[in-house]
């Protein structure tokens, strides 16, 4: 296989891989609706202002856009879904795929949301916002990942031995 041909075949997977992101994005809304009508939890806009203050902005606290916290939303899940797709047609599938993934999930919106200054340090949560946010994210991740594996064989898997080193 060419390197072009490769890079070619990463970037479908990539594209394939938003696709199963943004399913694993509709599964995270549903499973936040239904976790909310049972808890009373509101809504959080912390994704919202992060992404209000990438683009320059500067929302106060008390700002809810809900807007603004959808595009973050589906564009979080298309984005990490892309990568959850890479790693599929390259060989990293399965239930160890999908724990990654999830901490990959859970660092990027921390990232995000604590570089900009409009979030909390995870240390200082409540215990049950935790459960509640690693539930949702690995949720995510798990539909993700099914929906990757499922799309992508793992035909760019390398051959090339069984160690990393």
């Amino acid at each position: 296989m060419t390197g072009t041909s490769r890079l070619a075949g990463i970037a479908r997977a990539a594209g394939t891989g938003a696709a199963a992101g943004l399913v694993g994005a509709g599964a995270m809304v549903v499973s936040e609706r239904l976790e909310q009508a049972i808890t009373h939890r509101p809504n959080s806009y912390v994704p919202a202002r992060a992404l209000l203050t990438l683009i320059g902005r500067h929302p106060s606290d008390e700002a809810s856009p809900p807007g603004w916290n959808n595009i973050m939303h589906w564009a979080t899940g298309g984005a990490l879904g892309a990568l959850r797709g890479v790693w599929a047609v390259t060989g990293i599938r399965g239930a160890q795929a999908n724990l990654w993934h999830t901490v990959v999930r859970l660092a990027f919106d921390q990232t995000i949301e604590n570089a900009t200054g409009v979030g909390a340090p995870p240390a200082s949560w409540p215990a049950e916002e935790k459960i509640v946010d690693i539930g949702h994210k690995a949720l995510y991740s798990v539909v993700t990942g099914i929906a990757a594996d499922r799309m992508l064989p793992p035909s760019l898997a390398s051959t090339r031995g069984r160690t990393s080193h």
